[in-house]
């Protein structure tokens, strides 16, 4: 499985949770509303863009054509999630829009709050735990909804009104038919068993034969074999369908290619326009090797400040971790902020050097290694709405030992998030006493972007494969592995005094902030997040577990990590942080070894016995406890609307940015103005 770049919203911050106050979960700071929605377990915010009008007219108008780029491909993580995800989409779509029934019942409203989920989740499927979500209205109530809405408004792609209610109700309202767009359950087939639309047909062991065909470990370059293409089965032949502008996906692909062409044309210097137009042929052949060339291209670029992500990135919809989903981020980077980045990565020989992990897995020479600090202009695709807080790219292995890699920490979003989330009593809930909660407040956001910084900056980029390996070995369990390995690394040195002598941080008392949240988060704040009953299924958490669990189990001789109870309450209290270091220093040289020699088993084990299951009483008293906050465990985003402005003579003299579109009206004119892709691919 190839390397996982996107560290998502770390839970146990006190700052990622929001009230739902009388005002419906609406926060405000002077006019500006940075929380707009709420609804099931989730809320919807405003980030602003900073610095906007410091921006260069040309800078401007290169990001209104990477955002139109990012927003083209919207259907792609649709269709990508599931096969019926456009069909439904647009069937719910057309009924808010169109239905002339009564719209003030129940049942209405909660008809409106499952389509905001399936918009939030790009799908039927919980963006978070990849388990099917059901609607809370009856499926009588759904005939109402289609036989009720005229006839004419809906595609005719998608049959009759009896066809669309005789198709889609079981697939809406059955939870045994597609339960898990995503499964790593052990011991099973996890491509039959996941409802993701990468293939089809197939089992997994044609799957590992397919691909096993492809590679040579010989290859001190390999390709990303299976990145960019669906898998199916056409007669007794398995073949791939490579998403291209002439292949699957073409229309769409064809759109973001369109605006990239335009944002050639105001590229802020020959490099960044050289980097576009190889995307733009990647895209139009699906030849992987020119995405290397993208890639490369990419991470040495050090001099442009308008960047962006665009292309198939990530494989966490993948339980075997070929396929990738298709995502987009534009943004710029903070001046300011990137001072303390810089130094991390100025400093990266030296972490590297220091790390507790076997001599054997260090990079001898730590390559090309560059971090900023950035805001966002536009999300898209798999960034959308739910977004990450930092990336670390490019994810092959080769790419970074030989060429670097580039990180980022987004500024305007974790901002976003503190802003949203005042004064919500989530961290009093959970931490142990008022000197807890004063650390955490004096330098818990410190300790949180930092945290960032170093598992983007440094904790990917750390480490080696044993020669022969190729980074995909571990299969299921490799994102998991990954995330854990690049958390260790930022939680070993956050508490080192160098991060202090290198005037980083004020104290070490930031580290013990952060390791504080870390142990809370790992070991209960997370699991309100998860279903009573259920397992941990998301590779982030899994990895948070694993370290906690992992920590307090090996520590219990040394009382590292104390488990206290207080009226009926549980706490996890740690009361040695130098100790607790040495444990995360351990743990990160088994989990470097197990990533560097693709030690299935080693990786099995370790996920397996502390990442996954979840002990039952502790799950329901946090869910308890959670409850009576009244606070949205998911957040997400709308995204600014940017205008462009022309004279009389049709040249562009600005672009302008307002923060006015409600969730629903964004939604609403993403899917009328980027559907692109049919309903079936």
């Amino acid at each position: 499985m190839k390397q996982i770049k996107l560290i998502m919203i770390l839970l146990a911050t006190s700052s990622l949770f929001s009230c739902n106050n009388q005002n419906k979960g609406i926060t405000q700071e002077g006019s500006f509303e940075w929380q707009i929605d709420q609804f099931a377990d989730i809320r919807i915010m405003r980030y602003q863009v900073p610095g906007w009008d410091d921006l260069s007219l040309n800078q401007k108008e290169l990001i209104y054509y990477l955002n139109q780029a990012a927003l083209s491909g919207r259907d792609i993580i649709f269709d990508q999630n599931y096969k019926h995800n456009l069909a439904v989409r647009r069937i719910l779509e057309t009924i808010y829009r169109d239905y002339k029934g009564d719209r003030n019942t129940l049942d209405w409203e909660n008809f409106t709050i499952y389509l905001k989920r399936v918009w939030f989740s790009n799908g039927i499927h919980h963006h978070y735990s990849a388990d099917k979500f059901l609607p809370s209205f009856e499926q009588q109530y759904f005939a109402t909804l289609v036989n009720e809405t005229p006839t004419e408004s809906f595609s005719t792609e998608l049959g009759s009104k009896n066809d669309i209610i005789a198709k889609y109700s079981p697939i809406i309202f059955d939870p045994k038919i597609d339960s898990k767009r995503v499964s790593q359950e052990a011991d099973t087939d996890v491509v039959k068993a996941s409802a993701n639309n990468y293939y089809e047909g197939v089992t997994q062991k044609e799957v590992e034969a397919f691909y096993a065909k492809m590679v040579n470990p010989k290859d001190p370059e390999p390709i990303s074999y299976g990145l960019n293409s669906k898998l199916i089965k056409e007669g007794s032949q398995v073949v791939e369908k490579v998403w291209k502008v002439d292949g699957m996906y073409g229309a769409a692909l064809e759109k973001i290619t369109d605006w990239l062409q335009k944002a050639a044309t105001v590229a802020e210097n020959q490099k960044q326009k050289q980097i576009i137009e190889t995307l733009i042929e990647f895209y139009r052949t699906g030849d992987l090797r020119k995405f290397d060339e993208y890639s490369i291209l990419w991470v040495t670029d050090l001099e442009s400040r308008i960047d962006f992500v665009n292309g198939f990135i990530e494989n966490y919809g993948d339980p075997m971790g070929y396929k990738a989903s298709w995502e987009s981020i534009v943004n710029y980077t903070d001046l300011e902020a990137t001072k303390r980045t810089i130094i991390l990565s100025n400093n990266a020989q030296w972490f590297e050097n220091n790390s507790p992990v076997d001599p054997n897995y260090k990079k001898e020479t730590v390559k090309g290694v560059s971090a900023k600090v950035i805001n966002v202009a536009m999300l898209g695709g798999d960034c959308y709405p739910s977004t990450p807080i930092g990336i670390n790219l490019p994810n092959p292995d080769w790419i970074r030992a030989k060429h670097g890699s580039k990180s980022v920490t987004i500024d305007n979003i974790t901002y976003a998030y503190d802003k949203a989330s005042e004064g919500n009593g989530f961290l009093e809930e959970f931490a142990w006493d008022k000197s807890e909660v004063e650390l955490h407040r004096k330098h818990g956001s410190l300790a949180g972007n930092l945290h960032t910084d170093l598992h983007e900056c440094l904790g990917h980029g750390s480490g080696k494969l044993a020669p022969g390996f190729v980074g995909d070995e571990l299969k299921q369990y490799g994102s998991a592995i990954e995330e854990s390995r690049a958390d260790l690394f930022a939680l070993y040195f956050i508490l080192d005094p160098k991060m202090v002598d290198l005037g980083i941080m004020p104290s070490i008392e930031v580290g013990k902030a952060e390791y504080n949240q870390y142990i809370r988060n790992g070991l209960m704040t997370q699991l309100t997040r998860v279903e009573l009953g259920n397992k941990i299924e998301q590779a982030h958490m899994r990895n948070r577990q694993l370290i906690a669990r992992w920590c307090y189990e090996h520590g219990k001789d040394n009382n590292v990590i104390e488990k206290r109870e207080r009226n009926g309450k549980t706490y996890f209290v740690i009361t040695d942080h130098a100790k607790l270091r040495e444990l995360f220093g351990q743990l990160l040289k088994e989990i470097q070894r197990i990533k560097s020699t693709g030690d299935y088993l080693g990786a099995q084990q370790l996920i397996e016995g502390y990442a996954v299951k979840i002990d039952y009483d502790l799950h329901k008293e946090v869910l308890g406890r959670f409850e009576k906050l009244n606070i949205a465990p998911y957040g997400g985003f709308v995204n600014p609307v940017y205008t462009a402005l022309y004279d009389n003579n049709d040249n562009l003299i600005d672009i302008k940015v307002e923060y006015t579109q409600s969730y629903a009206d964004q939604m609403l004119e993403y899917s009328s103005k980027y559907s692109y892709l049919p309903t079936y691919n």
